[in-house]
This record gives C-alpha cells, sequence and structure tokens, in this order.
C-alpha cells in the first residue's frame, strides 16, 4: 500500500475539533480513499482576548491508486 498526504487547513468560529472536521470534510469532497488525518498545527484569529476564528492546519492521508 502507498500513500499520499496533502495539508487542508479547516477553520470554524466553534472549536478546532470543529476546524479539523471541516479540513477533512473538504478534502472528502476532492479525494478518495482518506484514512487518517493529523492535525498538525491550530491557531486562532483574535480581536484582543476575544476568539474570532479557529484553524487547524491538517496532514490528510489516503491510498494511491494503482
Amino acid at each position: 500500500m502507498t500513500q499520499k498526504i496533502i495539508e487542508v487547513v479547516g477553520t470554524s468560529k466553534d472549536s478546532f475539533a470543529k476546524a479539523a472536521e471541516n479540513a477533512v470534510v473538504e478534502a472528502a469532497k476532492t479525494v478518495r480513499a482518506i484514512k487518517w488525518a493529523h492535525v498538525d498545527s491550530l491557531d486562532m484569529q483574535l480581536d484582543g482576548a476575544k476568539v474570532l476564528l479557529y484553524r487547524a492546519t491538517t496532514k490528510i492521508y489516503f491510498d494511491v491508486e494503482h
């Protein structure tokens, strides 16, 4: 088995978990055979002490078709 990795950035106004989920959902629209996802980094867009947006940079692992 051979896998390829792409990096997708998901965002959410609610949480880091939802941002990561959004990255996977978006990747699944065009990528088949997704097997794993790894959250590589987490960021927040801020307005002072208020969180405006959560961001999860996510590595998506999928099988390469032969």
